[in-house]
């Protein structure tokens, strides 16, 4: 990596810490309630949800991809869990089960995209659709709830004060953060980003870590859907929608590319935090709903013009 490409890198990230920063300030100016111990709890334990799919979304993007199915996955992850839960299977069963619906869904669609060569959209587009039927039909439309103390400490409890969604955050990002930047994973992800033909060409088994993206992804998304559930009790056929919206938000604000082979963990971990702060903001403003789908769409369009205008000056 060249000098010019670092400064552009390192500028970008301040740029995106410095937006977060002034929105913040913007918010604590328009609301007094902004700033409460209770609501900024809440906003960055909302956020971890978005934040942990978003990591998996960064990993699809950097490899050229896009994952339209992270949020029904969610949902179909949730309702599997909260079945197993509520008809007596043990916690370690429940969650491994969970996990495993998610990480199956991202095998379905690596291998789709991977070896069927089906455009990620489509893809994607397809297993959203099917992963939202398949969990209305497993309920029956119905939500699940009333889950045990000891799941719902996974989502409301604390470890040294930390609340636990923020820990496994944490986590998330930091094994991520690792993943990409220290091993062999990382480094063939931005390189089928960057030129999926030179990495074929280099001996970079494609296919296997396209799909292994597309797995890492799934999984995430069913571990968001654990930490969903334990916080509303709740497991609902319903639940993650518009949720891919965010993700992808979270990782193109925070620097990671469309066309593929740019981006880093950190950048996405503000970036859902924007989104986390904008949205809260918008909840205390009494902003519509609607109207909230309309500026979160305009925050993607703008965001992406703004990395194509900075890369043109770069080069």
């Amino acid at each position: 990596m060249t000098r010019s490409s670092l400064r552009f890198d390192y500028g970008r990230e301040f740029g995106t810490a410095a937006g977060l920063l002034l929105l913040c300030a913007t918010l604590a100016f328009l609301t007094p309630h902004f700033l409460s111990v209770s609501n900024l709890m809440n906003v960055v334990q909302q956020t971890a949800i978005n934040a942990i799919i978003a990591a998996g979304m960064t990993l699809v993007i950097i490899s050229g991809g896009i994952d339209l199915s992270v949020g029904s996955v969610v949902a179909l992850s949730g309702v599997v869990l909260g079945s197993l839960l509520t008809g007596g299977h043990s916690l370690s069963v429940s969650l491994a089960a969970g996990l495993a619906v998610g990480a199956l869904c991202g095998l379905v669609n690596g291998v789709l995209i991977s070896f069927a060569r089906l455009p990620p959209f489509i893809a994607t587009l397809g297993m959203m659709s099917v992963t939202r039927g398949l969990a209305l039909v497993y309920t029956q439309g119905r939500p699940i709830s009333g889950f045990s103390e000891p799941f719902r400490f996974l989502a409301t409890g604390e470890l040294l004060r930390v609340p636990m969604p923020v820990l496994l955050m944490l986590g998330v990002f930091g094994v991520a953060g690792f993943s990409l930047g220290w091993t062999k994973l990382g480094r063939y992800t931005y390189a089928i980003g960057g030129n999926e033909q030179a990495a074929r060409l280099s001996g970079v088994n494609v296919r296997l870590y396209k799909t292994a993206v597309y797995v890492i992804a799934g999984w995430l998304s069913g571990l968001a859907a654990v930490v969903l559930s334990a916080r509303l009790n709740s497991a609902q056929p319903i639940a993650g929608m518009m949720y891919e919206l965010d993700a992808i938000a979270a990782a193109v604000i925070g620097g990671t590319s469309l066309m593929g082979g740019e981006g880093n963990m950190r950048g996405t971990l503000v970036g859902a935090l924007i989104m986390g702060v904008l949205r809260n903001g918008l909840n205390l403003l009494d902003v519509s709903s609607y109207i909230q789908q309309t500026i979160i769409g305009m925050v993607i369009i703008v965001a992406v013009f703004v990395d194509l205008t900075l890369k043109k000056r770069s080069v």
